[in-house]
């Protein structure tokens, strides 16, 4: 009996230990307003955060956990974290420390495992407004000297779906989805700056999480005349394929795919901690606006511009519809931004998924995406903007893309025009032009 006994003994200690959740394995993601920290975890925890200072340290106590990766591993760079550090208490319990190297304020939560993750244990160090790290990519406002000349640049934000903790659609060949909106956003990006009047702003500039709601938060402080957000399908079926373009709906979407599709992208905030917005959501001046969204010129201007992007992109990748669809997209929810979003593809197809692959494919995407906005602005110009004023001072003007060969003096006889007239409409220093710029032609 007492062997018995020394063996229940035993088997209950080690059925404890057994039981015990482990952290397994960790990840760490820095974006411009706050750092993100995420702990696999095998099972729920109970843990606490604290603060403490000279110098700056985040604590966080885990309750009955086991450490099974390397917290040293992880890359600290532009995270305002200096060095993380744990051990094991009296207990069994864990800590882990994070030296600070910028001012940072913790906020920690437990996530219940989804279709993608376990259990996880997330702390974000959100950086104080006004003490945002700079992107690599310029983001900045409307000129003061473009507000005060009536001639500002048209604001276009630029939006790549998922990111950071949430991946996306992953293909086949485990393309990931947020590596290649990042990529077709930063493209398209590229070619809108580089033309005259226009300012592009991207929403997400790295591999980070950003939640829906604070996508279009960033989109209406730019100020943005319109809102695109790129992203690649996926279905169940790897034959489904063809590029989309959306807009929002009020009430249902326009066909079973766009549900499908807008309840596969609203679930991003799930994936990353956060409820997901509806069109029930709590206030009810916003629920107002968002019933009536259909009969606003909001609406119809997103679908307009819509339909010139569609246009484009039939010219680039196969279509799913040939018009646009409508669906509840969280993402798409803001009541005084024309908004579109653009799925790309689906990157469960196998050929789709080779396709947005290419670095060639997705520059001949961004380029429709590009055409279809500029063709839409050219024809409605936001009132004070430098394509409006161009429209109103030089007449009727068309745009012409600088080939090899081409000179100022040769672009001006060919149009009947002058070199002198073409660089005031240009507002161009001199008469150097590139290949690729893009001049505006006034009519003869």
């Amino acid at each position: 009996m007492k062997q018995w006994l020394l063996l229940l003994v035993a088997l209950t200690g080690l059925s404890g230990s057994v039981l015990a959740a482990v952290i397994e394995d960790a990840r760490l993601w820095p974006a411009p307003d706050n750092t993100r920290l995420v702990l696999d975890l095998s099972g729920p925890v109970e843990h606490r955060v604290f603060v403490l200072s000279n110098p700056s340290r985040v604590v966080v106590d885990i309750n009955q956990v086991t450490l099974g990766t390397d917290l040293t591993r992880l890359a600290l760079n532009n995270s305002g974290v200096s060095r993380i550090r744990s051990a094991v208490r009296d207990g069994g319990d864990l800590r882990v420390v994070l030296d600070l190297s910028a001012q940072l304020s913790p906020r920690s939560f437990v996530l219940r495992p989804n279709e993608q993750y376990g259990h996880r244990l997330v702390l974000d160090l959100e950086r104080p407004p006004g003490l945002a790290m700079e992107p690599s990519e310029r983001q900045v406002s409307r000129s003061a000297d473009d507000m005060s000349n009536q001639q500002r640049n048209i604001v276009v934000a630029i939006d790549a779906g998922h990111g950071g903790e949430d991946p996306g659609a992953i293909g086949g060949r485990g393309t990931r989805e947020k590596d290649v909106v990042l990529a077709i956003a930063r493209e398209l990006y590229s070619q809108l700056e580089d033309i005259r009047g226009y300012e592009p702003v991207l929403v997400r500039t790295g591999d980070y999480y950003i939640s829906l709601q604070r996508r279009r938060e960033l989109a209406r402080e730019k100020q943005a005349d319109l809102f695109i957000s790129i992203h690649a399908d996926a279905f169940t079926n790897p034959r489904a394929s063809g590029a989309s373009v959306f807009a929002l709906s009020s009430s249902g979407a326009t066909s079973a795919m766009a549900g499908y599709l807008a309840d596969q992208e609203n679930a991003a905030d799930v994936i990353g901690g956060v409820n997901g917005i509806s069109l029930e959501d709590k206030d009810e001046i916003l629920r107002s606006v968002l019933v009536d969204l259909s009969m606003t010129a909001t609406l119809r201007s997103s679908l307009d511009v819509g339909r010139n992007i569609l246009g484009q992109m039939k010219q680039v990748a196969r279509m799913h519809k040939t018009s646009v669809e409508q669906a509840g997209f969280a993402v798409l929810k803001s009541p005084d931004v024309p908004s579109i979003l653009v799925e790309t593809g689906f990157i469960s197809n196998p050929t789709e998924e080779a396709n947005l692959g290419s670095a060639g494919y997705r520059r001949q995407l961004a380029t429709a995406i590009r055409v279809g906005v500029t063709r839409w602005f050219d024809r409605n110009p936001p009132p004070g903007t430098w394509v409006a004023w161009q429209k109103r001072e030089a007449g009727s003007l068309r745009r012409y893309v600088v080939v090899r060969g081409d000179t100022l003096s040769a672009i001006a006889t060919r149009n009947n025009t002058s070199v002198a007239r073409l660089r005031e409409v240009n507002q161009l220093n001199g008469t150097s032009i590139r290949i690729g710029q893009v001049l505006m032609i006034p009519e003869a």
